[in-house]
């Protein structure tokens, strides 16, 4: 089995390399016998040693470690996916993640959200939604009129009570969240940005502070939201989360009415700010609560 990846991983270094344009890397193209970089120049890019780079091309040698291979990956100028999937070929799992905090989202990311008639959001590893559309804006909140501090999740939830009045049943949905957040936590690895809020929280909400303590995981990737909409009454709301396909720091939830009734009060609640000139789509910072 080892030896079958090993010439896995070898098949695929050499189908990288040898597509690659040497001029593009500095080296002079010259007469070659074969398209691409030569090996050697491969292992002066990764700094190694020739001779190991050779052996693991040709499937010898034994895996190299995380640090030799994403020199390699850095010096054959590897896209995530190929980087991924090199990382795979040679330890059966993706490398691991490295998170930035960023709150940009490209236009077309924007335009899929507006796409959607129901409520949909884009946060952060922190919490902090930074995209919605219409429907997310009329049923959730008009996230644009918050300042930006007030835009994260967490904060919401535990610090503002007319967000916990809300919510159809605080204690679950608070729960499910700081459980959800953790894992996030430790997919990210903790950053100043987490341990400043998760501080910030512990300080100013006891009911925060002991969830924390607790130590709970959990996947926020569906259940069911309950909501009370000032205008439209009691909401139920179905949500999916999706990844971010290249921002591993960003997921989409997307919030389906859960019935007949709450779809088309969801529904009223767009037609009435299409009407009168309410909420409408974003294509700024945002939360969700």
């Amino acid at each position: 089995m080892m030896q079958t990846a090993m010439r896995s991983l070898g098949d695929f270094l050499r189908a990288q390399r040898v597509r690659l344009d040497p001029a593009a890397f500095g080296f002079i193209a010259g007469r070659r016998r074969t398209p691409g970089l030569r090996r050697e120049e491969v292992a002066q890019l990764a700094h190694i040693s020739p001779t190991w780079y050779t052996w693991l091309e040709q499937g010898r040698g034994g895996a190299p470690s995380r640090e030799v291979l994403n020199r390699i990956a850095s010096g054959l100028r590897l896209t995530g996916a190929e980087r991924e999937h090199l990382f795979i070929l040679a330890f059966g799992h993706p490398p691991e993640t490295y998170f930035t905090l960023s709150t940009d989202i490209t236009p077309r990311l924007q335009r899929v959200l507006e796409a959607f008639s129901v409520p949909a959001l884009i946060k952060t590893i922190t919490w902090d939604v930074i995209a919605w559309n219409r429907a997310a804006a009329c049923v959730l909140t008009d996230y644009e009129q918050l300042p930006y501090s007030e835009r994260n999740v967490l904060r919401r939830l535990f610090l503002d009570p007319e967000v916990r009045q809300r919510q159809g049943d605080w204690q679950a949905v608070s729960r499910l969240v700081v459980s959800a957040f953790r894992a996030d936590v430790a997919r990210a690895g903790e950053s100043a940005e987490t341990a400043s809020l998760i501080g910030e929280l512990s300080r100013q909400s006891h009911e925060f502070d002991a969830l924390w303590r607790s130590n709970n995981v959990a996947s926020h990737g569906e259940g069911v939201k309950r909501i009370n909409h000032p205008q439209a009454g009691a909401i139920e709301l179905e949500f999916s989360t999706f990844m971010v396909e290249g921002r591993p720091d960003l997921a989409m939830l997307v919030f389906n009415p859960a019935n007949e009734e709450s779809r088309h009060k969801v529904d009223e609640q767009v037609r009435q700010s299409l009407s009168y000139g309410g909420a409408s789509d974003r294509h700024h910072a945002a939360i969700h609560e």
